[in-house]
């Protein structure tokens, strides 16, 4: 379960913002004010954890399905243009994104890819994913298999998959055994020089944004293969590690059961 910094979780402090401000239907709320609102009373909360908190409970806003958490109470507002929401009507408005069909599914993925790569299709014996979703769930779940008390961030019931860093995001946000923040960038086949900005703008993001002063900061890449141009541009960046994964299926016969009167079956 997320940990909450004050005794109610931000989706909570959202339901209450919009009572204080009295906000009627058809009426405009920006970012800004929800974070000026936020700001006065609840300063520890990190503006990224608002604008999630506005994302998820937009209930067109197809974002909303990187927050794990979203469920029906959380469908309260409408999103008009970038920033600025309204009051959810039901009836009126089109209902709220809950899942997406199997072709939009798809669709979504290859918006928020950013693949430096020719699409790799596996075959039968593939030592890759087929898809970066799929390793970024299963690094999700086994974190410890890149470093030893390494997990998942969790703060505030924000997802630490597809992590909002400024309109882009970070497909893993983890948090050390020290407390440090680790962004974590996938490529689910070869990995090029040019990933390196895309991690240190996620890395000094979390440092300006996030991160807490003199908490450490730091990036890992993840891919299949790690090539000689991407290992030199990391040479002199102690803030970035590098790591290739192994995927290994092995499949032996089971030798055949011997009856009595002779038949194999």
């Amino acid at each position: 379960m997320a940990r909450t910094i004050y005794d109610k979780p931000t989706r909570a402090l959202l339901k209450d913002m919009l009572i204080d401000l009295g906000l009627m239907p058809g009426q405009v709320l920006t970012t800004s004010r929800a974070l000026d609102w936020f700001g006065q009373r609840y300063p520890r909360l990190q503006p990224n954890s608002i604008r999630a908190h506005l994302v998820q409970a937009a209930t067109n806003d197809p974002s909303r399905l990187h927050h794990a958490s979203t469920k029906a109470s959380d469908d309260l507002l409408f999103k008009v243009a970038p920033g600025q929401f309204r009051l959810y009507e039901p009836g009126k408005d089109p209902a709220p994104i809950h899942e997406l069909v199997d072709g939009d599914v798809a669709i979504e993925s290859a918006l928020h890819s950013e693949s430096d790569a020719p699409v790799v299709e596996a075959s039968a014996g593939s030592t890759e994913f087929l898809l970066e979703r799929d390793l970024q769930l299963y690094l999700a779940r086994h974190l410890e298999c890149i470093e030893p008390g390494l997990r998942l961030y969790d703060q505030d019931d924000v997802s630490p998959l597809e992590f909002d860093a400024g309109g882009r995001r970070i497909d893993i946000l983890a948090t050390d055994r020290d407390g440090g923040l680790v962004a974590i960038e996938l490529k689910v086949s070869r990995g090029y020089d040019r990933v390196i900005g895309q991690l240190l703008r996620y890395v000094n993001w979390v440092r300006h944004h996030l991160a807490a002063p003199g908490q450490n900061v730091r990036g890992i890449i993840v891919c299949r293969t790690i090539t000689e141009d991407l290992r030199l541009a990391c040479a002199s960046l102690r803030e970035i590690e590098l790591f290739e994964y192994q995927l290994s299926v092995q499949v032996a016969r089971v030798p055949a059961l011997m009856l009595r009167n002779g038949t194999e079956i």
